[in-house]
């Protein structure tokens, strides 16, 4: 009977101390932040510094958030869906220190990435398609592969982008 209770209450100690440091975990790798589309939660982790940090300065830093490029924008089940592929691959590269330090997006992210510069630029895109522009007929090209430079600048190097390892929030 006491060997039951030692247990029990062994039990309860380890489930206790189990959920404070899922509790802490969470707090400390700003988990919850991912839920949201705020694009600061896109620098919790210091290798996007540079992409934010040249987004800031862009064209496009007043009129669309990382989320608004780079997640789907056909509902939210897809969205979160993509929110949680990508933050599981983020979070295995980041932790086991396997990805690149000249960060390039996926086949899948630029396959979102192209579907939202179409879905922004609509009305542009139906003029030069009406219009046959020989510099923007549809073919396997991505709006991004001639306008590099949209909206993350010219060259994206941390000696190159202002602030990049201490990013200033522009509010």
């Amino acid at each position: 009977m006491k060997t039951n209770k030692v247990l029990v209450g062994s039990a309860i100690v380890v489930f206790v101390v189990a959920i404070g440091l899922l509790i802490y975990i969470l707090n400390i790798s700003k988990a919850f932040s991912y839920l949201t589309s705020d694009s600061k939660a896109c620098i919790n982790c210091h290798v996007m510094n540079t992409q934010y940090a040249t987004w800031q300065h862009s064209s496009h830093a007043s009129v669309a958030g990382c989320a608004d490029c780079h997640l789907p924008q056909n509902g939210v089940v897809s969205k979160y869906i993509s929110k949680a592929k990508d933050g599981f691959n983020h979070a295995i590269a980041f932790t086991f220190n396997n990805y690149d330090n000249a960060i390039k997006i996926s086949d899948d992210g630029a396959m979102r990435v192209q579907d939202n510069c179409v879905l922004c630029h609509s009305s542009l895109v139906s003029a030069i398609a009406a219009n046959g522009d020989i510099n923007h007929r549809y073919d396997d090209r991505r709006c991004f592969e001639c306008h590099k430079e949209v909206p993350h600048g010219k060259v994206r190097g941390l000696s190159t982008t202002p602030y990049n390892l201490g990013v200033r929030y522009i509010e």
